[in-house]
């Protein structure tokens, strides 16, 4: 049986400003409950160790979680921050204002190559360098504008690398260079100093682990969730719902004849447009070419007119192949169109199968399948259709 019906393709409701910044609400919820805290509730003499104590705690964990997840700029910012909050502590100086954003904004810069191995030992004797230039100039003071420069500088820099994705580890390294500002700022109030220091390491505990979520959950290429995410929901599903598995044509004709970068390019463009299925419709990454798309509360008859105009949003898209010798200067580039070297357009059809709950499928798993079948069948009868 094949879908027929159309609709009009309607843009989903964008969230928002606000759930585009979702990655941004811990980060700012720790600074801002830390500046309540240090505000509204002093510490009691019994607890005073906790100045010292709480800031090496979680900066030594979220540097030993950088290091195990082999995040390179975590690594490098923390370890930086735990070195500067010694420093406050033994011999304090506006000169720590500037090494931990200079130390930051280095980080930015260089590409992430990761922590272990090789990768390490530049940044460990750039760190040893500094130790020894603290412990040599312990007498020495700067203006403070020039750290406030030069954290400016460095926030940039991390707000830089964290857009537009707005990733929480990009986002959190960002976090938690404000609150070392912050720190910095009221080092004469060691409650305050600490707080922040503190406030710090939690952003990037919380970070990284938010980032290591993130790569299990969603995929990298199209930025759909995964398979993973999938079966999550899969076991929150009630009675009521249907089941679509996508599947490019002729996929593999796609990288033998344009490469492995033009496939690469089909992926996205098929995500791109699954991720604006209407109907409450929630689409993932299967795996290779394959993708589902989820209607949590629909019946099957609705979801086929929502895959339906999908599917022909996808056949009407001409995806602009792009020759390896293409100019990059876009005068150049205009000037060899108007020689006749216009570039190639492919023509992208994916092929559905759907399936809902019934009598004989009673579980999600077993939907799956058959939505498999159903796919199979479509492939058959010549792609480029919805089949149940």
């Amino acid at each position: 049986m094949s879908a027929s019906g159309r609709i009009a393709l309607k843009p989903r409701l964008d969230p928002g400003f606000l759930n585009a910044l979702r990655p941004a609400w811990i980060p700012a919820g720790i600074l801002a409950a830390t500046a309540l805290f240090a505000w509204l509730v002093p510490l009691p003499a019994s607890l005073a160790g906790l100045r010292t104590a709480g800031p090496y705690a979680l900066l030594l964990t979220a540097l030993g979680m950088a290091w195990r997840f082999n995040r390179g700029r975590a690594f490098v910012l923390v370890a930086s921050l735990l070195g500067g909050f010694a420093a406050y502590q033994f011999a304090p100086t506006k000169l720590i204002s500037v090494l931990v954003p200079l130390n930051a904004l280095l980080a930015m810069i260089y590409p992430e190559r990761g922590v272990r191995f090789r990768a390490a030992y530049g940044w460990l004797a750039l760190l040893g360098l500094e130790a020894v230039l603290l412990a040599s100039v312990s007498g020495v003071d700067l203006p403070p504008l020039l750290g406030r420069v030069m954290f400016a500088a460095a926030f940039a820099a991390a707000m830089w690398r964290a857009w537009p994705e707005l990733a929480p580890l990009p986002v959190g390294s960002a976090g938690a260079l404000a609150a070392f500002y912050i720190a910095a700022e009221w080092v004469g109030a060691p409650g305050v100093h600490a707080a922040f220091m503190s406030a710090a390491g939690a952003i990037f505990i919380v970070s990284l682990l938010e980032e290591s979520h993130r790569l299990a959950f969603r995929d990298t290429l199209t930025g759909l969730p995964g398979r993973r995410a999938l079966e999550e929901r899969l076991r929150s599903l009630g009675s009521r719902y249907a089941i679509a598995m996508v599947d490019v044509d002729h996929f593999k004709k796609f990288n033998d004849t344009h490469g492995h970068d033009i496939g690469d390019q089909v992926l996205k463009l098929v995500g791109a447009r699954l991720a604006e299925v209407g109907g409450g419709g929630i689409a993932f990454r299967y795996g290779g070419e394959e993708f589902s798309v989820l209607f949590p509360d629909a019946e099957l008859e609705d979801a086929l007119l929502y895959l339906e105009t999908i599917r022909i949003s996808i056949e009407g898209y001409r995806m602009a192949v792009r020759a390896p010798d293409r100019p990059k200067s876009v005068e150049h580039g205009t000037r060899r169109r108007g020689e006749g070297n216009p570039e190639k357009h492919l023509s992208v059809t994916v092929s559905i199968g759907a399936c809902g709950p019934s009598g004989r499928l009673r579980t999600p798993a077993q939907v799956i399948k058959a939505a498999d079948e159903a796919l199979y069948r479509a492939k058959q009868s010549g792609r480029n259709r919805v089949s149940t």
